[in-house]
């Protein structure tokens, strides 16, 4: 950060923010979906706790890419607040603070990963619990970080609301993408409360979930198109990042 100012054309700013999500999902997909389905046995402590110790280095590279996946939010947050706040400032500002509140919520879930990894480490002042306490401790914290991951999801919910909004309102993305992310935005609504509320259809708020994926398509729009160029020529502004 140099300090000076750089003036940046939505168009680019509109790619940036295209790259920064693309690059996030695979590390999101290894380190919620892979790394898990390879780990956790529902309901079975004493086998997940065998797999963590015998994968010790697949479950910490989890970590780590989860930790990649904040910090990109952080930069996303900024990133889109700016593309967007040409159509309504106050709004960006809502959606951009939902991201960040979600990016919060991520990074504290962090901890419960920690947590288990630490009670099978195996530390002498662990010496007065019983094996399968410890083991019985470390699926409870990593039950707690799939359980929490539930809790950001409303706050990503809350944040696809406005920013499909302001997708719709903005006329240099096409309105299709603003409906796109509040059908999205209403299964995250749904897969969230719903495993609070009714968590014995966990299969089919698994198929809600599935449906939220479609949201893909507007970071690959961002890339490959940005945004029309007729119609932000008025828009373009200085920003500094």
């Amino acid at each position: 950060m140099t300090g000076r100012k750089e003036t940046i054309s939505l168009k680019k700013t509109a790619r940036i923010a295209g790259i920064l999500i693309l690059a996030m999902s695979p590390l999101a997909i290894f380190s919620m979906m892979y790394v898990p389905s390879n780990i956790v046995v529902p309901g079975d402590a004493a086998t997940t706790a065998g797999n963590v110790m015998a994968s010790e280095g697949l479950y910490r590279i989890g970590m780590v890419s989860d930790s990649l996946v904040f910090l990109i939010e952080i930069a996303l947050v900024a990133v889109l607040y700016v593309l967007f706040r040409p159509v309504n400032k106050a709004l960006s500002l809502v959606a951009s603070f939902s991201r960040l509140a979600m990016t919060i919520v991520q990074g504290i879930n962090l901890f419960n990963q920690f947590a288990a990894l630490q009670l099978l480490s195996g530390a002498d002042y662990l010496a007065v619990f019983e094996a399968g306490q410890l083991q019985a401790l470390a699926l409870l914290f990593i039950n707690m970080q799939e359980l929490l991951t539930h809790v950001w999801g409303i706050f990503f919910a809350l944040h696809l609301v406005f920013l499909g909004y302001l997708v719709y309102k903005s006329d240099y993305i096409p309105r299709i993408f603003g409906i796109v992310l509040i059908v999205a935005s209403a299964c995250y609504f749904i897969q969230s409360w719903g495993n609070f509320l009714l968590p014995a259809y966990v299969e089919v708020l698994a198929l809600v979930g599935l449906i939220s994926s479609i949201e893909i398509a507007f970071p690959f729009w961002l890339v490959i198109k940005g945004v029309r160029d007729q119609q932000t020529a008025g828009l373009q502004e200085e920003a500094e990042i």
